[in-house]
């Protein structure tokens, strides 16, 4: 393994560089061992799961080199084609239901929260999937488990529906008004008691993540109310 070229990207943890062609080296900033996502997303390909594929990891398990997926976010491509937002909505549930329908293997420990025996990604959300020229491809495999699929539908929702958005006033209110009709068009095909009774559970456990605003947990808690009380 070399020392990668150009720095492409970065997350909350990691950084994404152009490694080779067709590949990418994404590494842990805090010392994070990506050995557990290299091995999920290994097993997910094998299962015909539309992943990055796994390339090599480094020893000490802090660099990751995979395959390069190139595309515009679900979220950009959806910005840029708001006409499609009902058709994003059910590309993304079907993600979820693709995933959701793999038992998850005996190295994958369960979820953070959500009893269950399924694979579930516990991030799957518009900023996670890549359009790219051979189909979505979902990434960022940092939370996975073995879950309910019903709670990891109702994190995607909260997440969908309730952070925050860095725009102008005018530009804002466009937005959060077609990413309600994103997460509510995500929604429907899954039953609103079963999704009610995850979504508190959810809530509460999104407002442990120090990356949540104090506004953000507040929207969330309170739609997680009103969702119980139609319940």
């Amino acid at each position: 393994m070399h020392e990668p070229a150009d720095l492409l990207a970065s997350g909350r943890d990691a950084d994404i560089f152009d490694y080779a062609p067709g590949l990418v080296l994404r590494r842990s900033r805090h010392a994070r061992s990506l050995a557990g996502e290299a091995r999920i997303m290994s097993f997910l390909h094998d299962q015909g799961y539309p992943v990055p594929a796994v390339e090599e990891l480094s020893e000490d398990g802090h660099d990751l080199v995979m395959q390069r997926v190139d595309g515009p976010s679900m979220a950009e491509w959806l910005s840029r084609k708001p006409w499609t937002l009902r058709r994003g909505a059910s590309l993304l549930a079907d993600l979820h239901d693709q995933l959701h329908a793999i038992a998850a293997p005996d190295f994958l420990a369960a979820a953070d929260v959500g009893a269950g025996t399924q694979v579930v990604h516990m991030d799957l959300h518009p900023l996670n999937v890549i359009m790219s020229a051979r189909g979505p491809v979902v990434i960022d495999w940092a939370r996975p488990g073995g879950g309910d699929p019903m709670t990891d539908v109702a994190v995607a929702y909260l997440l969908m529906a309730t952070a925050a958005v860095p725009a102008g006033r005018i530009q804002a209110a466009v937005i959060a008004a077609g990413r309600s009709m994103l997460a509510d068009g995500f929604i429907r095909r899954y039953d609103p008691a079963e999704l009610a009774q995850c979504l508190s559970v959810a809530a509460e456990w999104k407002a442990l993540d120090a990356n949540m605003s104090a506004v953000e947990i507040a929207a969330m808690r309170s739609l997680a109310a009103k969702a119980a009380g139609r319940g």
